[in-house]
């Protein structure tokens, strides 16, 4: 039996402070697997948020069909964009190994009819209903071999596309096509200016509920530390929202001067992008792939503890989203985590428990460079094989990432993988910690591995 299991080990259950720390312990653990207050009320919003989504979906529908297209050309040419999006869509690899599929050109020929009928002179033109129901149909049509190669993205994406084009169309009818700032700003910059931040607005809402979701769909997934912050999602998310604004806008300004027909050439950029990313995506899984062979090699040839890659790797990246990181910064911190011991490959006599604290400071270089200079050849990002090479170096000298895996290594190292079970343990390697926080450890990594460590469902 693993020694990170929650219940104590048999010996403990013989004292009465056993048997008053296994029905403390048994008392807890039910509790945290429930959701926070916060969680909660952060999964109610998303799903209100997806139930107005089906109704517009459904109101859309019924209006248009009652009441026909208007400028059928035009409409027609958006949903074949929005369908071929949805056709490219991209699967990107995230920071916790999983991942999560993107249609940027999608979301911008969505963007792009909603932002037209505000361009549209006199006012009246396909409006709300018709905007979204153009929308939904071409994403609907662009995901059928998705669906037939049982490969469908959830509805979750559908359902904020819905929401985002109406919500576009709406502000954009209400404030620009038949408003005041509509009369104020006549085509020219002033218009493209409002376009251009009606298009942001929707985009940051977007990925907003986007963050939101994946925050909440993880909750019952992952264990506390492990789950994603909503910040560090939206984060993620926020990068790309402004090419998707920009080229939105792009689109609504070249169909209203030229027509429909500019709509593949200036789809044009955009769907290049996406087929980079498509490219891309297949070698950062072997990436990872390849990275977690090669942090299984110490632990098969004896030099560290089974796991132990594995528990820094997941304890630093929630150290790492305590202390603001995200994305990229993210996945080169999993990365160092997963290979900071394959230096330990090139000793004769392996050190006992793998612990390469109590070797002369000369060694702990030597197999830190090592390392690095192993990682390297991976071809992952320098700042991994960087972070690596400086974990015997002072801490005012690493970088952050090489920082908090110094120090979640020692950690595992003082707890004995035996997580944090044991709050005895815990205190005991956190005060060996801090007390080495002068040359080896900062203080502030210390202090978020302290409040990681100590939450209830990381108990």
């Amino acid at each position: 039996m693993s020694r990170r299991a929650w219940w104590p080990s048999p010996a403990r259950t013989d004292s009465a402070v056993g048997r008053k720390q296994q029905r403390y312990v048994s008392a807890r653990r039910p509790r945290t697997r429930q959701p926070a207050p916060h969680r909660r009320g952060l999964a109610r919003c998303v799903a209100a948020a997806h139930l107005a989504a089906a109704l517009a979906v459904v109101a859309a529908l019924c209006h248009t069909l009652e009441h026909g297209l208007v400028q059928p050309g035009v409409a027609v040419g958006f949903g074949l964009v929005v369908a071929v999006g949805e056709l490219v869509r991209v699967r990107l690899p995230d920071a916790d190994g999983g991942g999560r599929t993107t249609g940027l050109l999608s979301g911008a020929g969505a963007l792009g009819y909603a932002l037209l009928a505000a361009m549209e002179q006199p006012p009246g033109g396909h409006g709300v209903g018709q905007t979204v129901a153009v929308a939904v149909v071409g994403s609907l049509v662009g995901l059928v071999p998705h669906v037939a190669l049982g490969q469908a993205p959830p509805p979750q994406p559908a359902a904020r596309l819905a929401l985002g084009v109406g919500g576009a169309a709406l502000c954009g009818g209400t404030l620009l096509a038949e408003g005041p700032l509509g009369r104020a700003a006549e085509p020219g910059p002033v218009l493209l200016v409002c376009l251009l931040a009606l298009a942001l607005l929707t985009g940051y809402a977007d990925a907003l509920l986007a963050a939101a979701t994946a925050v909440v769909g993880a909750a019952g997934r992952e264990p506390g530390p492990q789950r994603p912050s909503l910040r560090a999602e939206l984060r993620t998310r926020a990068v790309l929202v402004p090419s998707v604004a920009v080229t939105a806008v792009l689109l609504a300004v070249a169909v209203a001067g030229a027509g429909p027909w500019v709509l593949p050439l200036c789809c044009a950029p955009l769907l290049l992008v996406q087929f980079v990313l498509r490219r891309r995506a297949p070698a950062r899984a072997a990436h990872r792939r390849t990275l977690a062979s090669l942090a299984r090699a110490p632990e098969v040839a004896g030099c560290t503890p089974p796991g132990h890659a594995r528990r820094v790797a997941d304890l630093s990246r929630a150290v790492g989203r305590e202390l603001g990181l995200t994305g990229a910064e993210l996945t080169a911190l999993e990365y160092a985590a997963l290979t900071h011991d394959v230096g330990q490959l090139s000793l004769t006599d392996p050190v006992p428990g793998g612990v390469t604290a109590a070797l002369e400071p000369g060694r702990q270089r030597r197999i830190a460079l090592l390392g690095g200079a192993v990682v390297r050849q991976t071809g992952v990002r320098w700042r991994v094989a960087s972070a690596v090479e400086g974990q015997a170096d002072p801490y005012r000298e690493q970088s952050v990432t090489a920082r908090v895996v110094t120090t979640v290594n020692a950690y595992d190292d003082l707890t004995a993988g035996s997580g944090t079970a044991d709050a005895a343990a815990r205190e005991r390697a956190l005060r060996a910690l801090r007390t080495a926080t002068g040359r080896d450890h900062e203080p502030r990594v210390v202090e978020a591995l302290s409040r990681v460590v100590s939450r209830p469902a990381h108990l």
